[in-house]
């Protein structure tokens, strides 16, 4: 087993505490079909997964998500992020 500095260690810490907030956050903001679609493409194409990831967080973070995404919304919005648009909105209701 190799042995790891003191700051390594810390990073290690902080990379496995923002992956859990991360996580913490996309529970909230999906629902149970919509978490388990993004897995899935997670598995298939981590670089799209990753963007929509970050929309999402960034939806949630700035108060724009006021309820969970469906699975219908998270079809629309992967299919625009692998289109490779940027401009993608999700319309409150």
């Amino acid at each position: 087993m190799p042995a790891y500095t003191p700051d390594e260690l810390k990073k290690m810490e902080e990379l496995r505490k923002a992956e859990l907030l991360k996580k913490q956050l996309l529970s909230q903001s999906l629902t149970k079909d919509a978490y388990e679609r993004l897995a899935r493409v997670k598995a298939v194409n981590p670089a799209v997964a990753s963007q929509v990831e970050l929309y999402i967080i960034q939806l949630k973070q700035s108060g724009r998500l006021m309820k969970p995404i469906t699975d219908e919304k998270m079809k629309e919005v992967l299919a625009v992020v692998a289109e490779g648009k940027k401009d993608f909105r999700i319309k409150r209701l």
